[in-house]
């Protein structure tokens, strides 16, 4: 999974870190994940435990998008072969598929490429019926992936806005607030789109708390949020939107613009959505990992966020803790956390958030003290690397240390003292993944 896992698995505390982040990825693995949660028995199709008689729909398709999606529709095809009557997902890495087409989309920033394969989603289950079984792909990173402009908003304007609001420090439930608003599928818009199909969201969540409506901005679950809410953040944030952007925003919340499909609207009459992945499903793999190999360990949380130069300072003084009182447990142990922190960019250098809380975390840590931080999808920030793994030994400089973290280059610091953890696309996303070894 590592590239040059040679020049970063130096010490028996990095290698039982990196085996930690590997087999927690693992266990995310959509393929897996999927053959594990959906079985076909003669006609009937059995999702997490609800059984769909199949003869009871003229049509099956696949339709969504996101990180995962390429393994999710792999692993369908599988299950169910030429029952899919047709399909497709757009991803970051498509392969070649026999029955669900897979386009290509680009992550951040949804670019011209997404739009024309959320087209052709639009397109599929704009056909659909009252005898259509949609299984809708939900995977974190297709907010980004499927972009759908509404009809008075451009693919610039989503662009410019997206940008802002990335750079501007808000949690992924407030940026997917404002893309809702600005979208055609997102916010329960692919359900409304379905409707009167069967449609079961497969989730794979990338998101704290497994908030249906935030994850991939909830293609195919209600939505609380409204256009006031998308206004407030972008003033929250004090971000200059587009006109377009802002002319839409303030029309909805006048009422001149229907709002998203709430919990109470018919659409979703014949809706599921079922999380057959999420943060825990990594680290619960990561514990057993860490326990195999003699480990007292134990998870800290699965839901940390905040600013990721912050957070990694509780890290590393539970690093302090284990090694002073065998508090929270007794040396060696493993603590593993996940969750999703942010990075409110000030700076002009390179990283993302798993890199930064990298970073400040090794300033502080002590002999003894090691700590892994990636990205599961392998792709931290805007960076193509996953993340970092640091110690007590990376910073031999906290001065230039922190002079990289307020210029945000994470990146530029770490790289080339062997820190920086490179697994390319690794077809799956559960947000962070953060295991703290303490010897």
């Amino acid at each position: 999974m590592f590239e040059h896992v040679d020049s970063i698995a130096t010490t028996a505390a990095r290698e039982t870190a990196l085996a930690c982040v590997r087999d927690g990825i693992e266990a995310a693995n959509p393929e897996r994940v999927v053959v594990d949660a959906l079985s076909v028995d003669g006609d009937v199709l059995t999702v997490d435990g609800v059984d769909y008689d199949l003869t009871e729909y003229d049509r099956v398709l696949v339709v969504g998008g996101g990180k995962a999606a390429d393994g999710v529709a792999d692993a369908l095809e599988r299950v169910l072969g030429d029952r899919i009557a047709a399909g497709a997902v757009v991803t970051p890495d498509p392969s070649d598929g026999e029955y669900v087409d897979r386009h290509l989309g680009d992550h951040p920033v949804p670019s011209q490429r997404g739009v024309e394969g959320t087209e052709r989603i639009a397109d599929l289950v704009a056909d659909a019926g009252d005898r259509t079984l949609v299984l809708a792909v939900v995977t974190g990173g297709a907010s980004a992936l499927l972009p759908s402009p509404a009809d008075d908003i451009s693919l610039a304007d989503l662009q410019e806005t997206t940008d802002a609001l990335l750079a501007s420090g808000a949690h992924i439930g407030e940026l997917n607030a404002v893309r809702k608003h600005l979208s055609a599928l997102k916010g329960g818009g692919l359900a409304r789109a379905a409707a009167p199909a069967t449609v079961v969201g497969l989730v794979f969540s990338d998101v704290v708390g497994n908030d249906l409506s935030v994850i991939a901005s909830g293609p195919t679950a209600p939505d609380d949020s409204t256009y006031a809410d998308a206004l407030e953040i972008l003033d929250r944030y004090d971000v200059d939107a587009p006109e377009a952007v802002s002319d839409r925003l303030r029309a909805g919340a006048n009422g001149e613009l229907a709002e998203t499909p709430d919990a109470g609207d018919p659409v979703f009459d014949r809706v599921r959505n079922v999380v057959l992945a999420d943060g825990f499903t990594a680290l619960d793999a990561a514990r057993e990992t860490a326990e195999s190999r003699g480990y007292d360990a134990c998870i800290l949380s699965s839901s940390v966020r905040g600013e990721s130069r912050e957070a990694a300072l509780t890290h590393a003084a539970v690093a302090e803790e284990i090694g002073a009182t065998d508090n929270p447990l007794d040396a060696p142990a493993v603590v593993l956390s996940g969750g999703e922190t942010t990075v409110t960019v000030r700076g002009d250098g390179e990283g993302g958030p798993n890199q930064e809380f990298a970073l400040a975390a090794a300033i502080e840590l002590e002999a003894g003290a090691t700590l892994a931080c990636v990205d599961t999808d392998g792709r931290d920030g805007g960076t193509d690397v996953a993340g970092a793994v640091v110690d007590a030994d990376t910073v031999d400089d906290p001065d230039a240390a922190r002079a990289a973290l307020a210029d945000n280059d994470a990146l530029g610091y770490l790289d080339g003292r062997n820190a920086v953890v490179d697994t390319g696309p690794t077809g799956t996303n559960v947000n962070d993944l953060r295991v703290l070894v303490v010897e």
